[in-house]
């Protein structure tokens, strides 16, 4: 037990854009209980460069046609899928398949159906499902989880959420394509905001109003620009939400009935800041969260336990994001399905 204990698991990183480059690459190097075992891509530059930087074996790179050979790859126990959305489902249950466990980034799926299949996938083959959701390892997210759902400053009355940024015009990427992306900054910026409504109260929300916006309809021909959106929740707190690709935006507000907190830099990978009616909060604003969070899954699989951010947590997002979109079509007050 001692020594199963102390063996860290392997990690193959499936997509190896920007996030992969600049985040879980570099985090693998910090992590106590995983490592970088492995690549998946297609970009044969890349895999060379990656196979010297962090000194792969030649056996452990993969492309996306071979990759269900992982299977009879002992060195690699986790598959952390880092692909465009659209292609998050089929490379989840090829890892499932292939008896690997699976973290999933963020959006999980392009609608909730995909999000379910993925989940039967990973419960039938007997491997966890983890969804990206870093922010859960982050000690300024987590005070806000804290003092929301322990009621530290009484019932959380109302919530303000808002993340985005200003798309450049010629930053021509899957993002803009809704067949990949599924939508715009919604479910790329707003996720951030629904799991922040969703953290702090510790309820899921049943009921949304919604409206869009485009001030730049030529780029944003396909996907979602701006979205604003109310939840309510169950206990009475409503959240006022904003995403965005024409904003600068990344605050946490909360009011409570005996004071307020709040996240003034709320959503990033590093330099975070909050505080609170009694003075700032201290905590390390630069934790490394992709380690965190990846050390925790490893963990989960060692111990046998369900991950906090588990396929469900992805799942409750999207009925989330789905009854947005249904609301900014309709104009109406929409119903949120809070079943599993």
């Amino acid at each position: 037990m001692a020594k199963n204990e102390e063996k860290k698991l392997g990690v193959a990183l499936a997509g190896l854009g920007t996030y992969s480059c600049d985040e879980l690459g570099p985090a693998l190097t910090q992590t106590k209980h995983c490592y970088l075992a492995g690549i998946i891509t297609d970009e044969a530059s890349k895999a060379n460069e990656w196979k010297e930087k962090y000194q792969l074996d030649e056996k452990n790179i993969y492309t996306y046609d071979n990759m269900d050979n992982i299977a009879d790859n002992k060195d690699i126990d986790i598959v952390y899928i880092v692909l465009p959305v659209y292609l998050h489902k089929e490379f989840t249950c090829r890892a499932a398949k292939a008896g690997k466990h699976v973290i999933c980034e963020k959006p999980m799926a392009m609608n909730v159906q995909q999000c379910m299949e993925m989940i039967k996938m990973c419960n039938d083959q007997n491997v966890k499902l983890s969804i990206g959701y870093h922010l859960h390892f982050e000690p300024f997210n987590l005070e806000m989880m804290r003092l929301g759902q322990k009621e530290i400053y009484g019932k959380v009355l109302n919530i303000e959420a808002q993340n985005g940024f200003v798309y450049k015009d010629d930053e021509d990427t899957w993002r803009l394509d809704k067949e990949k992306a599924g939508g715009g900054s919604l479910m790329h910026m707003g996720i951030y905001t629904i799991q922040a409504a969703r953290y702090v109260t510790g309820e899921e929300p049943i009921f949304v109003t919604a409206r869009g916006e485009k001030t730049r309809p030529q780029l944003f021909k396909e996907v979602d620009e701006t979205a604003y959106f109310k939840l309510e929740f169950p206990g009475g707190a409503t959240a006022e939400c904003v995403s965005s690709y024409n904003k600068d935006m990344n605050f946490l507000k909360v009011k409570a009935e005996k004071g307020w907190f709040e996240l003034t830099s709320a959503y990033r990978y590093k330099n975070m800041k909050g505080e609170t009616i009694e003075g700032p909060m201290n905590f390390d604003p630069n934790v490394n969260q992709q380690a965190l969070q990846m050390d925790d899954f490893a963990l989960c699989i060692k111990e046998n336990k369900t991950s906090r951010v588990s396929g469900e947590e992805g799942l409750r997002d999207m009925k989330v994001i789905e009854a947005v979109y249904k609301s900014i079509v309709s104009g109406k007050k929409q119903a949120i399905d809070g079943t599993l």
